[in-house]
């Protein structure tokens, strides 16, 4: 098995074809999050942030990564909380290859903060788990016509994403163990859960006992590696187990 070392080489190296990519189509100027709930920026080989040293911003003075509520005062960032797949910025509004409800959403709020981006591909990356990275391609150009650039390249660069927040996570996290097997009743008393049901109220629409009920759910929390109900559903969920839709009746 690879170290971390391996890995957070070979994120360094995606990290300047992230670059050059950028460049190849008028958006030479790149931020990226490994994981936007963190305040940790992602991390060369030398322990520096790739921000100072393979990444460059349209601001030299907005130093974004050192900032922890970055992500969650820009837009570019927070779009990527409710759009999984790529999308652009232009005209003061976000779009992607579809309609997208979510993006309309955040287009209705208002004015977007540009931080002097004319134009921008955003890739969000959607990681086992529950992690959330992005990477942000952008220009202060408004010559640059970036629906073009985007239906051209984006399937591109989101492979380029993923491949670089994969690796990184790799390298920082690691994983050594296969994400843990749930049996079918397990998945299905969870899924009750979800859906806002008691464990007494699961007994009697799955019909089993409430005891029984109870075990599978902390058979299911064990083997998830978590505490309760509650993180047992939470973890359940960001491992594709369980949906938001409510489960059928048996």
């Amino acid at each position: 098995m690879r170290d971390a070392a391996a890995f957070l080489q070979e994120s360094e190296a995606l990290a300047h074809e992230i670059v050059a990519a950028g460049a190849r189509i008028g958006l030479p100027f790149v931020a990226a999050a490994a994981d936007i709930s963190s305040a940790q920026p992602p991390l060369g080989v030398d322990g520096r942030p790739l921000a100072e040293t393979v990444f460059r911003w349209i601001d030299p003075t907005l130093r974004y990564w050192e900032d922890h509520s970055f992500a969650l005062k820009a837009a570019f960032i927070h779009a990527a909380r409710a759009c999984a797949e790529p999308y652009y910025f232009d005209g003061g509004r976000f779009g992607s290859w579809r309609t997208n409800p979510s993006l309309e959403i955040i287009n209705s709020e208002g004015p977007i903060d540009t931080y002097n981006v004319a134009s921008a591909i955003v890739s969000p990356v959607y990681l086992p788990g529950g992690v959330i990275g992005a990477v942000v391609w952008a220009t202060p150009d408004p010559a640059i016509d970036v629906v073009q650039a985007f239906t051209a390249n984006a399937a591109g660069l989101h492979v380029l994403a993923l491949r670089f927040v994969a690796t990184y996570e790799d390298a920082v996290a690691g994983r050594d163990q296969p994400p843990a097997r749930l049996t079918r009743r397990e998945i299905q008393c969870l899924k009750w859960a979800a859906a806002g049901k008691t464990d007494s109220e699961i007994s009697e629409i799955v019909a089993i006992s409430l005891p029984t009920v109870r075990f599978h759910v902390t058979n299911a929390a064990r083997k998830l590696g978590v505490a309760g109900r509650s993180q047992a559903v939470q973890r359940a969920a960001t491992l594709g187990y369980i949906g938001q839709r409510e489960p059928s009746r048996p």
